[in-house]
């Protein structure tokens, strides 16, 4: 298959690059700057481009078998619009070229709902701050992008991991389509479960919460990475 990713040279796109690689499949990783991109491969292209250029956007879809978004943004007080304006770019040249298959990453926190497992901290003190203030503008755009992909009639998956960490090997995580116990998901098992949506029908036009249930960090630990990421 040919896989196009876009957010390819962030920490979860970079993963989910090196996953379809190996997985043997064409892949074509977008991203802002080339240059900076670390992975090379006989089946890699990497091409530079913004997904807020539908110029850019049409050139990488043309051809491809299916559409991978890992697209992240920092948290910060001005309005963000790399989400939603990016999906619509997407959907646009995937009507244009034919292209069905879409995955894109969201958040678990787009919907506010308490963490079945979270405890009293966790869903009254940590993540109403970082939904409401530190990453307000974020988390609106995710779910404007979550509203127009689901009212698009392309193959889309939206997958919803929690807070995100990292790990050495991919986990015996859990993919369901209500939110499952458990508050973390790791990176590796985020990029895995993405790539396996692009031949899996069981999540086909449904969103599905990606969930690591081994090797948890610790709640604090969390909290200080979130408290002060930039």
């Amino acid at each position: 298959m040919r896989i196009v990713i876009f957010g390819a040279n962030g920490p979860t796109g970079r993963l989910l690059t090196a996953t379809s690689i190996a997985a043997g499949h064409e892949t074509v990783a977008v991203t802002r700057r080339p240059d900076a991109f670390p992975l090379q491969d006989e089946r890699l292209r990497v091409v530079g481009g913004d997904v807020l250029d539908p110029e850019a956007v049409d050139r990488v879809v043309a051809g491809a078998d299916a559409v991978l978004s890992a697209l992240g943004v920092p948290f910060g007080k001005t309005p963000v619009e790399v989400y939603s304006h990016g999906a619509g770019h997407m959907l646009d040249a995937m009507k244009r070229h034919a292209v069905r298959r879409l995955v894109v990453v969201s958040s678990g926190a787009v919907t506010g709902e308490d963490e079945p497992t979270g405890g009293v901290l966790f869903n009254r003190v940590l993540q109403p701050y970082v939904t409401k203030r530190l990453g307000r503008t974020v988390y609106d755009d995710m779910r404007r992008m979550e509203a127009l992909i689901a009212g698009s009639d392309v193959d889309w998956t939206i997958l919803r991991p929690s807070g995100l960490f990292e790990l050495p090997g991919v986990t015996r995580y859990s993919i369901t389509e209500e939110h499952g116990p458990g508050r973390f998901t790791a990176r590796i098992d985020l990029a895995d479960a993405m790539l396996r949506q692009v031949d899996d029908e069981r999540f086909v036009r449904k969103i599905g919460h990606v969930i690591t249930t081994e090797a948890n960090p610790r709640l604090l630990s969390m909290m200080l990475r979130e408290a002060f990421k930039k």
